[in-house]
């Protein structure tokens, strides 16, 4: 399953990633939609779900995020929804670890 993000706040620290395989921190913006792929093995064998993904989170709580290979790179997001048929677009689309 996908779950959609509105990214609320994020650290400048992902604006000045330059190492070719984390540039796509540079793309995320304060207000954009994120998509989140929620996949094995992120996924727990007990619960089918991903850690993090907001499943008791409802209406305005907020929600905190940290990108994988910089941990300086972190901000806060809100649950727009979760899809259960991931039509995650190929840009603005992460993977739950």
């Amino acid at each position: 399953y996908c779950v959609e993000f509105r990214t609320e706040s994020l650290s400048q620290h992902c604006a000045l990633e330059t190492r070719p395989y984390a540039r796509w921190m540079q793309y995320l913006r304060e207000g954009h939609t994120v998509c989140v792929a929620c996949q094995p093995p992120a996924m727990s064998a007990a619960t089918q779900r991903c850690s993090g993904d907001g499943h008791n989170a409802h209406g305005d709580k907020i929600l905190h995020w940290e990108a994988i290979g910089n941990s300086q790179c972190q901000g806060t997001w809100k649950k727009i929804r979760q899809l259960e048929h991931c039509s995650c677009p190929l840009v603005h689309s992460f993977i739950f670890t």
